[in-house]
């Protein structure tokens, strides 16, 4: 069983695709990005790009019906990684946070309180700038998890 590093890449700062391409081409993983609109990717065997429709989960329903147990999926969104942490996906922010079993419910509340407190009115800011902080953060923390999710892929493989 191959693992694949799902990249949701409407939400994907463009400063870390390369970074995701290097590190796809690096791990020989196939690395496939889902976005509604067109994303330009560098020719290779280990890149692919799905554009979806126009929907507002769209993006997220592709990578939830193909994810599996050990794949890696990239994203900002809390409902999506709710969805696929139970499958046994790992699951990391382009922050470079990593979100799971422990973590999710936590998450999930706290952006559900956060989307209240908007539907009411109230200020509440977004996501912190993007910069190389961030960049060497989620370059650390997506090495991790892949090494963790390539060597429970190999296991399961071994039987």
């Amino acid at each position: 069983m191959a693992v694949t590093l799902w990249v949701d890449a409407d939400a994907c700062p463009r400063a870390l695709r390369d970074l995701l391409a290097r590190a796809a081409e690096r791990r020989r993983v196939l690395a496939h990005f889902v976005a509604n609109s067109s994303v330009s990717l560098p020719d290779s065997p280990y890149l692919r790009a799905s554009q979806v429709g126009r929907g507002a989960d769209a993006a997220d329903d592709l990578i939830a019906s193909r994810a599996q147990l050990n794949d890696v999926v990239v994203t900002q969104d809390i409902p999506l990684a709710a969805r696929l942490v139970p499958l046994g996906v790992h699951v990391i922010t382009p922050h470079g946070r990593e979100l799971n079993a422990d973590n999710i419910a936590e998450r999930l509340s706290v952006r559900d309180f956060l989307t209240e407190a908007r539907d009411m009115g109230v200020v509440t800011g977004g996501p912190p700038p993007f910069g190389e902080k961030q960049r060497q953060a989620f370059a650390q923390s997506l090495d991790r998890v892949l090494t963790r999710a390539l060597k429970a892929a190999e296991r399961a493989a071994r039987g």
